[in-house]
């Protein structure tokens, strides 16, 4: 007899009435039927039960592997964010480094006209001084030969035989 048997909490019910009807009519294969199908049902029943536990399982499972690719993808996103910045500054520490090598060098560069002026202005000066100590030279030989044609005609207005 290949009849479908109720499965579930009613098959585990309809079992126990087959049992039960059988045990008190003496029938042996009623009150069989209604213990495999009370066996059927608790089977079915375990075997539900089991397929939830797996399917939990496998959920968690499931969760735990996206919790960890979400959390690979966090720390790939930090790290990207981390090398991005490290890269920032750098090149902010490039222009920086720049920016003062240009400020050092307009400064040296100041600082070397400013030697060069002075020392220009330096170098005009002592010529300027050289200039004037040259024109006193002159003045002062022109002076003592008018001094020495002075005295030399004094001499001869004195004595004019020795002019010869």
């Amino acid at each position: 007899m290949t009849e479908r048997t109720t499965g579930g909490l009613l098959g585990k019910l309809a079992g126990k009435v087959k049992e039960t009807a059988g045990s008190a009519t003496g029938n042996e294969d009623l009150a069989r039927e209604g213990r495999l199908q009370q066996a059927q049902s608790d089977a079915e029943r375990e075997a539900n039960l089991q397929a939830q536990e797996a399917q939990q399982r496998e959920d968690e499972a499931r969760l735990a592997r996206e919790k960890t690719e979400v959390e690979l993808e966090r720390e790939r996103l930090e790290n990207e964010v981390a090398e991005q910045e490290r890269e920032a500054r750098a090149e902010r520490e490039r222009h920086e480094a720049e920016h003062r090598a240009k400020v050092e060098e307009q400064q040296a560069k100041a600082q070397a006209e400013h030697q060069r002026a002075a020392q220009e202005s330096a170098a005009q000066t002592a010529e300027e001084r050289a200039e004037a100590e040259r024109l006193e030279a002159a003045k002062e030989e022109i002076r003592l030969e008018q001094q020495a044609r002075r005295a030399e005609a004094k001499a001869d207005a004195i004595d004019p035989e020795e002019q010869q």
